[in-house]
């Protein structure tokens, strides 16, 4: 594994906040429901990539590792249940919220695969702005 990210996998780790960006943006400028909307599969869709991360870590290791290889599903299991709450209230607006909460506790996962030695020694200084950073717009756009 390479000890660090190169600037390419930060530089496109950020450019995965545009998207949530404008979508907020838009919100302001143009209000319309349908921004909310992709909010939420945009963040849904991040949740589930984000456990997709766990996986390969999980099954990149010498040694199995049934715990985490559990954890990376719970991701896209969160993003499906927040779904189904969200056709339940026919609202996004606690939805969002449960999403852009969801992202930001994906931080204790991040961790601990530093901790382990998992992932590059830099690792938490990517997750952290872009977690809090997809969190809070995600949250955002609940409030808009």
């Amino acid at each position: 594994m390479n000890d660090r990210l190169s600037l390419t996998a930060r530089l496109l780790g950020f450019a995965g906040l545009l998207p949530q960006l404008a979508f907020v943006g838009l919100q302001l400028v143009r209000p319309d429901p349908g921004w909310s909307l992709l909010a939420f599969a945009y963040a849904a869709l991040i949740l589930s990539f984000l456990g997709g991360i766990w996986w390969g870590v999980a099954a990149a290791r010498r040694a199995p590792d049934a715990a985490l290889i559990a954890v990376s599903v719970v991701p896209t299991l969160v993003a499906m249940a927040v779904l189904f709450a969200a056709l339940h209230l026919l609202s996004l607006r606690w939805p969002l919220v449960l999403l852009g909460s969801a992202i930001m506790l994906t931080l204790l996962v991040d961790r601990s695969l530093t901790t382990r030695g998992d992932v590059p020694v830099d690792w938490m200084r990517l997750r952290v702005p872009l977690s809090l950073g997809l969190g809070a717009l995600t949250i955002l756009g609940a409030v808009l």
